[in-house]
């Protein structure tokens, strides 16, 4: 971990050069990719075989702890650099928003792809929507209280050490929820894969011992392959000319969580398991909307040596206040216990409108360079940069408007009596039924 954190202290530190990481690294992807995917297969057969043992929730909150840690580590490198540096702050904002967005608008939207396309090759028709299990109301209505929360530090415009504490109280008693609810029944044995069932049908040491191996043996590989890995992702993004705050917003979330990625995608493809596939995600938005964050307060205070507030300027909370839109929208539409075709379809075209816009935005306040994407654009179709810079600006604005406003009609659909929220009536009943 120690050298994923000096790569990542690299890349926070000053703008992303060619020279910095050798664009030769590149040609390592040949092997670390393979082993990436081979890291995430394991550790997703042991999570597998965990939910007939521990509440599938609390499997795939385990899962998303193991997959994240690239992520987090990259994340408090930042958060370091910028308790030294203020102007680096806006780098922080942008990878934990960004890393957010591309779970929900990316994320949920390529599961039901993988799911759709596996199931009309298996069953020759479409898939209308993925429907929750009763039991995934837990992590749908645990994805709410920290968005709602966020509210408020987006109020206040700063994130503090007593924002970290609230938190991670509201992720303590997601877990404590999580693990009231009881193991997988048996009768969904024949559901999972021929390895996970073998792992199960062995005797309760054995079985143990090889779930535990299969967690630390993923685990293992990820810590040895994930500098390289990065290396190389970045040694090829960087010849693309990516600008560093569009590498810190997208590229860089995009590899530190490429490991929760293939492991979702491995469950969406055998159908069946799509719900589970979805809720590692949101298991994911959980972890990232309340630990994640948590954490940068910390490394900010010692990284300053002293408790300090973090300040957002109005370039940060419009980042934040976007991600918080987004997330609020995929909680409503959950809340229905069911993730339908258009719906991902919109979402999916809704992030890919601002995620190509982003690309053409000014740099945010304090940062260094100019955006010489948006100047490119800007001479090419004989205008100037700034108009561009302006109009992209003004689409992250609409698409905040957006967000909410599509939440508030499903909530008027809901108030009408054409959509329910089968989501917060089944917590309270799974909650007495298994305390």
């Amino acid at each position: 971990m120690k050298s994923i954190i000096a790569l990542a202290a690299k890349l926070a530190a000053k703008p992303f050069l060619a020279a910095e990481v050798a664009v030769g690294s590149a040609w390592s992807a040949i092997w670390t990719f393979p082993a990436v995917l081979g890291s995430a297969v394991l550790i997703a057969w042991g999570a597998e075989a965990a939910q007939f043992l521990i509440s599938q929730g609390l499997a795939l909150a385990i899962l998303a702890w193991l997959q994240t840690l690239p992520e987090f580590a990259v994340e408090a490198v930042i958060s370091y650099q910028a308790g030294q540096d203020p102007n680096k702050i806006h780098l922080m904002t942008a990878n934990f928003t960004g890393s957010l967005r591309l779970l929900v608008g990316l994320g949920w939207p390529m599961i039901y792809g993988v799911a759709a396309y596996f199931h009309r090759r298996k069953f020759k028709t479409h898939l209308n929507g993925i429907v929750l299990e009763r039991e995934h109301a837990i992590e749908v209505v645990a994805l709410l209280p920290p968005i709602a929360y966020f509210m408020f530090i987006w109020y206040k415009a700063s994130l503090d050490w007593y924002d970290a504490i609230v938190l991670t109280i509201l992720y303590a008693i997601y877990l404590i929820v999580l693990n009231k609810i009881p193991p997988q029944s048996d009768e969904k044995l024949d559901e999972i894969e021929r390895i996970p069932r073998a792992i199960l049908s062995q005797k309760p040491y054995i079985r143990n011992s090889i779930i535990i191996s299969l967690f630390l043996t993923g685990a293992i590989i990820l810590y040895f392959v994930a500098l390289p890995f990065l290396e190389s992702m970045l040694g090829i993004a960087l010849t693309l000319g990516i600008s560093q705050f569009v590498f810190v917003q997208w590229v860089s979330p995009f590899l530190s969580e490429f490991p929760e990625k293939v492991s979702a995608f491995y469950w969406a493809k055998k159908v069946h398991a799509a719900p589970m596939a979805l809720m590692n995600m949101v298991s994911s938005n959980i972890n990232q909307w309340t630990m994640l964050v948590a954490m940068l307060p910390l490394v900010y205070a010692y990284s300053r040596g002293g408790f300090a507030s973090i300040p957002f300027d109005d370039h940060q909370r419009l980042e934040i206040i976007l991600t918080i839109g987004q997330s609020f929208l995929g909680v409503v539409l959950l809340s229905n216990m069911r993730f339908g075709w258009w719906e991902a379809l919109v979402i999916f075209a809704l992030w890919a409108v601002q995620f190509v816009f982003s690309g053409l935005e000014a740099p945010p306040p304090g940062s260094a360079g100019v955006n010489e994407f948006s100047r490119a654009v800007a001479s090419w179709i004989g205008t100037e940069a700034s108009r561009i810079e302006g109009f992209s600006h003004g689409v992250k604005v609409g698409m905040t408007w957006l967000y909410f406003g599509w939440a508030g009609f499903e909530l008027l659909l809901v108030a009408l009596g054409r959509r329910t929220l089968t989501a917060f009536t089944d917590f309270p009943k799974l909650v007495r039924e298994n305390w």
